[in-house]
């Protein structure tokens, strides 16, 4: 399958990477507005243009990756080249409506909004896929797509939306925990790499741990949680932070 990722930023770039590296079947072309950030997507391979309807034209599925205020004037652009191919866009925030408008005419097979997170780079994404047009045999070509670099989920709006959050707001969501983690290891006497290593490979274990056990992970908790130790004092000191609380109200924003 021909794939063409337009805009090479932040998670189109990661996707592309991705997908060169994980994807089965496919080859990729990737375009960007300046010639200096294609140099290292030709250095791993695939094919680089700096001209959106000329990479479209040559694709069997696209994926739109730039930021959703410029979406509608690059559709323009490579309209003519949507004929009979699957466009999946990470253009957040574009109503399906309007989403439909931009190609209306444009004689397109499926359109699909996917929003995935920056773990596609490394073929450990959680991708949120909203059909807005298209049918069984196209929502299998582009779960299986995105399965390659991590775990796919098919949602509707509502959950398109929550998704997004929780899975690639979530990334930094995430980061910030890792960063305060390990200011936190830095207080009871380790080094900075060997916090942040700690950090990482212990939030790594216990995301595996819980995926192997198929538990809640408040019963895994309970498991840590000695009467009067240190866990429980901690826990207890997070929580009397509002840890739980901010957590939720971060991601109702």
């Amino acid at each position: 399958m021909k794939i063409t990722i337009i805009g090479a930023g932040n998670m189109g770039g990661a996707t592309a990477l991705g997908l060169a590296r994980y994807g089965k079947g496919i080859s990729l072309t990737v375009t960007a507005a300046h010639e200096r950030t294609l140099e290292k997507y030709k250095a791993s391979g695939m094919e680089a243009s700096l001209d959106n309807r000329s990479a479209a034209e040559g694709a069997d599925l696209v994926i739109l990756g730039v930021k959703p205020w410029i979406a509608g004037a690059i559709l323009e652009e490579i309209r003519p080249a949507l004929a009979g191919k699957v466009l999946c866009s990470m253009a957040a925030g574009i109503p399906d409506g309007d989403l439909l408008a931009m190609v209306e005419g444009s004689g397109v097979k499926a359109v699909y909004t996917v929003i995935p997170n920056l773990a596609i780079e490394v073929g450990e994404s959680m991708t949120y896929v909203h059909r807005i047009r298209g049918d069984a045999e196209t929502d299998a070509l582009v779960m299986d797509l995105f399965d390659t670099v991590g775990k796919t989920r098919l949602a509707d709006g509502k959950q398109l939306h929550a998704g997004m959050i929780l899975a690639s707001c979530g990334t930094a969501f995430a980061m910030r925990y890792f960063r305060a983690a390990t200011e936190g290891g830095v207080q009871l006497g380790l080094y900075p790499k060997d916090a942040l290593e700690a950090v990482l490979q212990t939030v790594k274990g216990a995301a595996d741990l819980l995926e192997a056990r198929g538990t809640h992970p408040e019963q895994e908790v309970d498991r840590v949680t000695t009467p009067g130790g240190i866990t429980i004092r901690g826990l207890n000191a997070m929580e009397e932070a509002g840890f739980t609380n901010a957590v939720i109200r971060g991601l109702s924003l």
